[in-house]
Formats: structure tokens, sequence, C-alpha cells
């Protein structure tokens, strides 16, 4: 039976495909990671916080095993941001307020979350965490924002799900998966919570004012 996924973090790292040029087998889709964008996430919240000097990327690595490939695509970002970015793994929730406290503890810390489905589940904890250690932290979800995350950039998640029906529908006259290339995604949103910046004492630079796509007040 023919299958087209979507939202699938990294679909070659966790073997549901060959490649993303030459799928194989019955299997294809739309990805919802671009590692160019995690890049991109570290750039912005440097922007909203300048004093920002380390950043902590939490993960779970039960359900997030491909974590390497994901710290290593914005090492060059890193560096020429002069931030430290390390690993935050987490299994648990008492793991996630252990590691966002001792964030809280550090002057110039900041958090990347990754769209880890352990995070995805304890989201609230985490945004939660972050507010009462006043840590400021980038998600990948916009709906995140809406609940009082203070920024996120991500895949456009309608916009995924748009284009996974043209597959389907190419399929349905015949085509074959593996003759269909997974694509990545092409449309992101960057959304900011301007409450959530006031509590924690920042300044929301206008430049990241003008690109955003949803602005929270």
């Amino acid at each position: 039976m023919p299958v087209v996924f979507a939202i699938v973090n990294d679909p070659v790292a966790q073997g549901f495909i060959a490649s993303m040029a030459h799928p194989g087998g019955n299997i294809t889709g739309f990805s919802f990671l671009e590692y160019s964008m995690v890049g991109k996430s570290l750039e912005m919240l440097k922007q909203m916080v300048p004093s920002l000097t380390h950043v902590a990327v939490m993960f779970n690595p039960d359900t997030y095993p491909y974590y390497n490939v994901f710290l290593r695509s914005f090492e060059g970002t890193a560096r020429m941001l002069s931030l430290e970015v390390k690993g935050a793994p987490v299994s648990a929730p008492a793991e996630i307020e252990e590691t966002i406290a001792g964030l809280g503890g550090q002057q110039g810390s900041g958090l990347l979350v990754t769209p880890d489905p352990f995070n995805t589940v304890h989201r609230n904890a985490i945004m939660w965490a972050a507010e009462r250690h006043r840590v400021p932290a980038s998600y990948s979800y916009r709906e995140y924002v809406r609940d009082g995350a203070l920024m996120s950039y991500g895949a456009d998640i309608a916009d995924i799900f748009r284009r996974t029906a043209t597959y389907v529908d190419r399929i349905l006259k015949g085509a074959s998966p593996a003759d269909l290339p997974a694509q990545a995604p092409t449309k992101f949103a960057l959304a900011i919570n301007l409450k959530t910046a006031k509590a924690l004492g920042l300044q929301v630079p206008p430049t990241l004012l003008a690109m955003s796509d949803e602005v929270v007040e």
C-alpha cells in the first residue's frame, strides 16, 4: 500500500526512506525539519537576547536518536554568533525541571527545544519551567507561542499537509511513491509572544517584528 508521510522530522535518519531524492519502496512524503532552519532559529534567538552566550538544545535520546546530526547542523552558525551550544538530553519530566533550573542559574543562557515527540508531549512542563526560571527559549511550533512560549521558528505545518495532497493525487492517478522524491519544507513561520518577552525583560528588535508571521500581544 502506498504511504505518503507528513511532519516526519528526518525520514532518512529515521529509516523510513533510502534518500530524499530516491525514497524507494512504497513510501514518500514531506519532512518537517530542514536543518538549515535550526541555525536560523539560533540566529533569531540571539537577536532576541543579545547577551546570549550559551544555548542548550533539549531532546530525548530515545525519541530523537539522530540528535548528533541536529547539533552538527548549526555548528557554523554557533561559531559565527560566538555561542556555545551543547546538547541537553532529558528523558523524564523531572529532568526537564532540573535542566532548565540549571540554565536559569547561569547568565547568558538560552534554550532551543527540538521538535522531538518527547518535547511535544511535555511542552507545557518545558514552557512553565522556562517561565519560572526566566530562560529565553525558542521552539519549532508556532502554536506554543499562542500558549505563552517566547518565540518559535519552524516549518508551516498547514503548508506541508496541503503539499501532501498533491502526492496523494499523483499516486491515485498511477504514480509510484518510489519515483516521487521526498521533499523538505519550503515555507517557514516566525512567531513571537510580546507579553512573554516583556516578562523576561526583553525588547523585541524591530527587525524580528517585521519578519514575524504572527505576533501574540
